[in-house]
């Protein structure tokens, strides 16, 4: 299988199109038309990784973290980054990474983190803004089933846990085909009267020019009408982070003690008790921070994530225990996650999850 099929099969899975704009995500490295032998998942696709998946018959290397961030000047083994791209180039392994298009995936990095606490009633944290759009086309009626299919087939009308979703409102179009004209119904000069449906879909921003060039495709007409709206709604199912509730509420010590259990900690920083049950947790894997307004204004009784700074403790305001497990610590089921959903896509070749250890931060205890 190219590696251009296989790249195009994971992201009907995960689109990387939901990844944020500072991020560097998708095929760093490598070449489309070659033909991929096995995949590699990992965290980071560090030169010990590639080294494995050398020894593997690995030539693509699935990884969460992008090991290519910022630009890259010139390659020539320099630091650990310049160290890991060469050797993937010099021994034909690609590298595709996936970082925030798994983050704001429902389903993805915090939705495993959730799982492992065992949390119910799961919603996004920080909903994606100014990400869905709506499309209202005007189609004469007998063709109103197959262009609303079309749209469909190209990702139109899915809304949260629902697809194929539209409105239809029936009435009476008029248009009049004028010289230089080719026109579906009518005649040149004579104004038409049509049975048409106006039909109205959402859709997430990223997919507009699939599902126009889709309706277009589907349309009879010779010109199509139509319009495209941006919509302030936000999109409760795609963004940063997520919360949830415990099935039992617990004691602050209580529910630490659990974290560490469920996580393999060896330490955990937290803001100050305050006295008060954890049945409301807010999660953001990595570095979240910005994460911790709108888990204090959900009503979290608890906020897990990383990299936190001293200042980020006081914002917990004596109402919410704010706890740093640790970066990599957050988002360690995430290779697990990738290894599942990429051996339910592909049966054809092999898909392994390394066994390298990339955390570069160690305890000592």
């Amino acid at each position: 299988m190219k590696l251009k099929t296989v790249i195009a099969k994971i992201e009907e899975e995960i689109s990387i199109r939901q990844a944020e704009d500072f991020d560097n995500v998708g095929l760093l490295c490598g070449v489309y038309d070659r033909d991929v032998s096995g995949i590699l998942v990992c965290h980071d696709a560090l030169e010990n990784v590639v080294d494995e998946a050398i020894e593997r018959n690995c030539n693509l290397i699935v990884c969460f973290h992008p090991i290519i961030f910022s630009g890259l000047k010139s390659l020539t083994g320099k630091n650990y980054v310049e160290r890991a791209v060469l050797k993937a180039i010099e021994n034909k392994v690609a590298i595709y990474a996936i970082h925030t298009a798994f983050d704001n995936d429902f389903f993805g990095v915090n939705h495993g983190i959730c799982s492992q606490l065992g949390l119910k009633n799961m919603k996004i944290l920080q909903p994606k803004e100014n990400n869905l759009k709506q499309l209202t086309v005007f189609v004469p009626k007998e063709y109103s089933e197959k262009v609303k299919e079309a749209m469909f087939s190209a990702g139109a009308g899915n809304i949260g846990f629902y697809d194929e979703c539209s409105f239809t409102v029936n009435g009476n179009g008029t248009f009049r085909p004028v010289e230089g004209s080719n026109p579906f119904s009518g005649q040149q000069g004579i104004r038409e009267n049509a049975d048409e449906d106006m039909i109205s879909v959402i859709f997430e921003g990223f997919k507009q020019g699939q599902i126009v060039g889709a309706m277009k495709s589907a349309h009879p007409y010779e010109e199509v009408a139509y319009q495209v709206y941006s919509l302030d709604n936000k999109n409760h199912h795609a963004g940063l982070g997520m919360y949830g509730d415990l099935e039992e509420e617990m004691d602050e010590k209580d529910f630490l003690g659990f974290v560490k259990e469920k996580f393999g900690l060896e330490v955990i920083k937290h803001s100050s008790f305050n006295n008060k049950k954890i049945k409301r947790v807010g999660v953001l894997g990595g570095s979240g921070a910005s994460g911790i307004r709108s888990a204090a204004a959900r009503k979290c009784d608890a906020y897990l994530t990383g990299d936190l700074k001293y200042h980020d403790y006081f914002l917990a305001e004596s109402k919410m225990l704010i706890c740093d497990i640790g970066h990599y610590e957050s988002e360690q089921f995430v290779a697990q996650q990738l290894f599942e959903i990429l051996s339910q896509k592909f049966s054809t070749f092999a898909i392994s999850k390394s066994i390298e250890k990339t955390n570069p931060v160690n305890y000592f205890i």
